[in-house]
């Protein structure tokens, strides 16, 4: 064995290349280790290719995707797995061909194999159940100054759809309280007439008798002192402060994911507007939309998250009873004992 070209290159790569003069960090190794392990147990124990008669010239295109394929199916790898262990293969074949020149012609039909193209995300929106959002405005201390402007912010945000940048932008005249309506000034300063909720309105006056008593009307409606000096929020101001109520809220609820930003509050707020029957012609207005054509993301997204379900429900019946045939060699580690005298 020890007079194995292919063995010795690939203990050099692990023991001497990777870790000494690439420098690699900890996480591309054991990267690296987990895909040569499960590529040789493969080849070793399904295949039935004895470990002496491994050579450079084994690993064919033919068989990596027969068995990238094979992982992906028992294993369920997404694109991005199955990219990354296929990279982390040719890239010790790369290494080999520097020093060995027969094997560049393996590396090059290795490099034949395409990188797998993942799900078209361009159409999922990123949105929070009803019960999520409540959790984090429910996380505000509506007692202090400070905790009433961040509920207030996040509530009329959710409730207008408003992106961040118009919420930011308002002023205190763009509020109407003889109608309840609030005027928003999107993309290219084109100006909507949004209607605002009784309970915002309520929350609105006691937040405007605490920081805006004596304010005049062009005052921005929210802002931060400076040095005494009123200054318009800042867009980091609100993305600290919603992280913050965010991370307490998934303390609560496992329904709030993980990196929410002020985006997901119009997302959400839209998404759940469709789910109680606005038509998308309204929606699209409500929204700002320029071009009506956005706005079918959200019934995109809705029909989406019913196939899911269905998906998932018949999977967890037609599964339920069947057993894991995932081969009992599958822990061993064969890079491990290479390294150490294999």
């Amino acid at each position: 064995m020890k007079s194995n070209s292919f063995w010795k290159k690939l203990k050099e790569y692990f023991g001497v290349y990777l870790p000494r003069q690439r420098n690699s960090s900890e996480k591309t190794i054991a990267s690296c280790h987990m895909a040569w392990n499960l590529l040789l147990r493969f080849l070793l124990q399904e295949k039935g290719i004895p470990a002496s008669g491994l050579k450079f010239e084994s690993f064919t295109s033919a068989i990596l995707t027969e068995f990238l394929d094979t992982m992906e199916d028992r294993k369920g790898w997404k694109e991005s797995t199955r990219n990354n262990r296929l990279s982390c293969i040719r890239s010790f074949f790369k290494f080999a061909a520097y020093t060995c020149p027969e094997v560049y012609t393996v590396y090059a039909d290795l490099c034949t194999i395409p990188l797998k193209k993942g799900t078209d995300n361009s159409r999922v929106v990123r949105h929070m159940p009803k019960d999520a959002v409540a959790e984090i405005i429910g996380c505000t201390d509506a007692d202090t100054p400070k905790g009433l402007r961040d509920r207030f912010f996040l509530t009329l945000m959710y409730d207008t759809a408003a992106r961040d940048g118009e919420m930011l932008q308002l002023k205190l005249s763009d509020i109407n309280v003889d109608n309840s309506t609030i005027c928003l000034f999107g993309k290219g300063a084109k100006p909507r007439l949004v209607p605002v909720s009784k309970e915002t309105m309520q929350m609105f006056s006691r937040y405007k008798s605490l920081f805006h008593n004596d304010s005049k009307k062009d005052c921005f409606l929210f802002y931060t002192k400076h040095r005494k000096e009123k200054t318009p929020m800042s867009d980091d101001n609100v993305a600290r402060f919603l992280k913050k109520y965010a991370a307490e809220a998934r303390t609560r609820n496992v329904h709030v994911p993980d990196n929410v930003h002020p985006h997901m509050l119009r997302h959400s707020r839209a998404m759940h507007l469709y789910q109680n029957g606005m038509p998308l012609a309204m929606l699209s207005e409500f929204l700002g939309h320029e071009d009506p054509e956005t706005t079918l993301i959200y019934a995109y997204a809705d029909t989406e998250m019913k196939r899911q379900a269905v998906e998932k429900a018949s999977k967890d019946l037609l599964t339920a009873n069947i057993k894991d045939d995932s081969p009992i060699w599958e822990s061993q580690d064969i890079i491990d004992q290479l390294l150490r005298g294999y």
